[in-house]
């Protein structure tokens, strides 16, 4: 999080202010280290006549070469305006101690003046105290510009993940519809049912999967409920085996990861077989690690494509959600098509040991 008097215009003035009593105060302390035979405060007073001088040589730099050239990767520009400008600075030197400086000081009657011309420690003092302005600008407008980048890409991130949502709910809804159509031609008594389902999954996906995570217990009545629909349609030409095992309790995930695989899997492998298809469904939870496996049968005739818009979708979805965190396999041999995948989740792994250890020392 930014610190507000660092990066706040409302304290810029301060900011200016008391880096200029810092580098005055140290500035000082080290010409006395070395032996200048003056007071402390006179090597105050003297650093703080210089001050104008210096913001004159560094502000420049900071303010025009660093934004408009180094960090646009001007690298060239900047070095040739760095040295140019250096060059400069020693007749900056000369001039504002013949004209300001020495002038001054004669009149506060003050003893120990510089001489005018040419001073090499003069001259280093002044290019040396642009050093610390013109690092903490580069560093300061580069953490900026890091942050810029980084909220530029978790926005787009978030459309490219609203627009992939988009496009699995149309596909999924247009199968499912056309499961039901059948029934509601023969007038048939299971519509209903039928419909309360088709509801639940509308709601599901109009309402509880805009969020960012959901109940993985949800997710997986979901998946329950599309394969009641299908059942319905298949009837006793279909073989399904469904098993759930693991703790459930707590499990958040991406809404919309394993409902496109199964779709994938009624759409391009048993709805093309004439035998008797088969379908296993497989979700467990162990340790913060959520796998899933669908296989289903397929014909050896049909050709069945691994990278259907809903897989595709799911895949571009594990990127961005769970980049590093995930495993998705698919094999596709000649009479079986089969999905793995798993997502870590090291939060929910945490949050269940937690449970436990509360649950043992209530015991």
């Amino acid at each position: 999080m930014r610190s507000p008097f660092l990066f706040s215009d409302r304290y810029r003035l301060a900011r200016h202010v008391l880096y200029w009593l810092l580098h005055i105060c140290i500035w000082a302390i080290f010409w006395k280290v070395v032996g200048v035979s003056v007071s402390y405060a006179r090597m105050v007073l003297n650093m703080t006549m210089w001050v104008p001088l210096f913001i004159f040589f560094c502000y420049p730099l900071i303010y025009f070469a660093i934004p408009q050239l180094l960090l646009k990767g001007r690298i060239l520009g900047f070095l040739l305006v760095i040295l140019s400008w250096g060059g400069a600075g020693l007749y900056f030197d000369v001039a504002y101690r013949e004209y300001i400086y020495i002038p001054l000081q004669q009149w506060m009657g003050l003893s120990n003046i510089l001489p005018g011309g040419p001073i090499a420690f003069c001259f280093l003092c002044m290019t040396t105290s642009a050093v610390g302005p013109v690092v903490l600008r580069f560093f300061k407008l580069l953490s900026i510009k890091q942050e810029e980048i980084i909220k530029v890409q978790e926005e787009r991130s978030t459309a490219e993940l609203q627009w992939l949502k988009s496009q699995i709910h149309p596909h999924f809804l247009f199968n499912t519809l056309n499961n039901i159509y059948s029934y509601a031609l023969s007038h048939s008594a299971k519509t209903p049912a039928l419909v309360q389902k088709l509801s639940s999954l509308m709601h599901y996906m109009m309402y509880d999967c805009k969020a960012e995570e959901v109940d993985l217990s949800t997710e997986i009545q979901i998946i329950q409920n599309y394969i009641d629909l299908e059942k319905e349609r298949y009837g006793d030409r279909i073989s399904i085996s469904m098993n759930v095992s693991g703790n459930m309790k707590g499990v958040k995930i991406a809404p919309l990861l394993l409902l496109p695989f199964l779709e994938n899997a009624f759409k391009h492998g048993l709805s093309e077989q004439i035998d008797i298809p088969e379908l296993i469904v497989d979700i467990s939870m162990d340790q913060g690690l959520v796998s899933c496996v669908i296989a289903n049968s397929k014909n050896i005739f049909v050709h069945s494509s691994t990278e259907g818009i809903g897989i595709h979708n799911v895949r571009n979805r594990l990127e961005l959600i769970y980049p590093g965190r995930h495993v998705l396999k698919i094999q596709n041999d000649a009479h079986r098509f089969t999905v793995f995948m798993q997502v870590k989740l090291d939060h929910v792994y945490v949050m269940q040991m937690k449970t436990k250890a509360l649950s043992h020392t209530t015991m």
